[in-house]
């Protein structure tokens, strides 16, 4: 059953294997971090301890704990727990999983669970093998991918598996899994009695970037270098030895984080692209997460340019997805293209002020009712309420405009959205000016 192999696991050899593995949780309540899957009452977690796991793909950057839970699966299930690595194997290994699968199933009534790390290395027509016996229940496929399965699993097989996406630790997180690895005698190094400061775990969460496996070897080769000399503190300095390169004052919980960031949004902001592309670097260098700078992005490329270049934004969510599409560090790229774009763009808050100040209205003021030649007339009475009664449809008239109110009576006349006179947003403000025009002649 046990297809991780006992001895990787056992405590025989503790000293010959690595702290990550050592430390690798055996339950889900050891389990750190992802707990909008794996919290009490979440799917996944209701499916394992109902040994009722369905197939799944799990899919998330490194050191997630993708192979942790399929760990936690072969440990706990009732079923027969296979594990296929597929870098090494091949077709003729599905097929002798499968034909094991058969029997146990006819001679046990026992389920079969395949692990199949890195699945995203398996080429469609290996994929294709698997899709018949995923779909009668010979198998269930639990499939482990860095890569998005949207583009690299088929689609027949992806249609009868759900994805499960597993997020990049954060901060507090890693610190947790630090600490628990210096404290537990059993597994990790609490016999060594080495001194810390949350300072110094906290720096290396932020090199690690999210990922508990990096984290952990971090730790460990900072403890080996403890001892004579340099004592058993561990100590920025140290961890910085081990890295080998410069550890950034950047604190992602304090005020030189938020001072970056706000550094980074308004030299974009103020159309200085070389300032925007420092505090990127800066960002980056630091391990911040990739989705946090993306969003930062995306807020900016709305809030600061809006319509004065709709194309901002298309840009500043292509770049979201593709730094999730291909990772770093060459999301790096996709991120610079869009940072300077939008450093470069013309600039208007008027949408961002616009909404807002309907927001305000809408919490604070009494708006009224929707004009009754507004009101959804397409279902049966609505026209006896007078719903749609007198509505002019503007494509009726040249221009495709015909001058008619929209607000409710109480907000008549209110405007919330002022084109500036920057790039594309000119053109808007040339239209609206030209109906004005025609409703005061009216």
């Amino acid at each position: 059953m046990d297809l991780f192999s006992q001895s990787l696991f056992s405590n025989s050899d503790k000293e010959h294997r690595p702290l990550a593995v050592r430390m690798r949780p055996r339950t889900l309540d050891e389990y750190i971090g992802q707990q909008e899957i794996i919290g009490r009452g979440k799917f996944l977690r209701r499916m394992i301890e109902t040994d009722n796991v369905p197939s799944i793909i799990l899919f998330g950057p490194p050191g997630t704990g993708k192979t942790t839970l399929a760990h936690i699966i072969a440990q706990t299930t009732g079923s027969h727990f296979e594990k296929l690595n597929a870098v090494a194997a091949g077709t003729p290994d599905i097929r002798k999983v499968v034909d094991a699968a058969k029997e146990r199933l006819r001679l046990y009534q026992q389920r079969t669970i395949l692990f199949l790390d890195e699945i995203h290395r398996f080429n469609k027509s290996q994929q294709d093998v698997l899709l018949p016996y995923v779909e009668n229940g010979t198998l269930t496929l639990i499939g482990a991918t860095t890569e998005n399965p949207y583009f690299e699993v088929n689609s027949p097989l992806l249609s009868r598996m759900r994805v499960i996406r597993l997020q990049r630790l954060d901060e507090q997180e890693l610190v947790q899994i630090l600490e628990q690895a210096l404290t537990d005698k059993e597994r990790g190094l609490g016999q060594e009695n080495i001194e810390y400061s949350m300072h110094t775990l906290t720096k290396i969460a932020v090199v690690a970037g999210g990922d508990a496996r990096t984290a952990l070897n971090i730790l460990e080769q900072a403890a080996a270098m403890l001892g004579d000399d340099l004592g058993m503190q561990l100590t920025p300095e140290i961890v910085e030895m081990v890295v080998g390169e410069k550890l950034h004052a950047y604190d992602k919980r304090g005020d030189n984080h938020y001072d970056v960031v706000s550094a980074f949004i308004k030299s974009m902001r103020g159309s200085d692209p070389d300032a925007a592309l420092h505090y990127l670097a800066r960002m980056l260098e630091a391990g911040e997460d990739v989705k946090f700078i993306a969003r930062r992005i995306v807020i900016c490329a709305a809030e600061d340019i809006g319509n004065a270049d709709p194309q901002a934004l298309m840009i500043a969510m292509a770049a979201a997805e593709a730094v999730q599409f291909i990772g770093m560090p060459e999301g790096r790229i996709p991120l610079a293209q869009a940072v300077t774009y939008l450093a470069c763009a013309p600039k208007s808050n008027a949408a961002y002020v616009g909404i807002d100040q309907a927001l305000a209205d809408v919490r604070h003021r009494d708006y009224g009712q929707v004009p009754p030649h507004l009101r959804d007339s397409h279902y049966r009475g609505a026209k006896q309420l007078g719903h749609g009664q007198g509505y002019l449809y503007p494509h009726d008239f040249d221009e495709g405009y015909v001058n008619q109110q929209y607000l409710p009576d109480k907000l008549a006349g209110r405007t919330y959205y002022r084109p500036t006179r920057n790039g594309f947003e000119v053109r808007f403000a040339d239209y609206l000016q030209y109906i004005k025009v025609k409703k005061d002649k009216k």
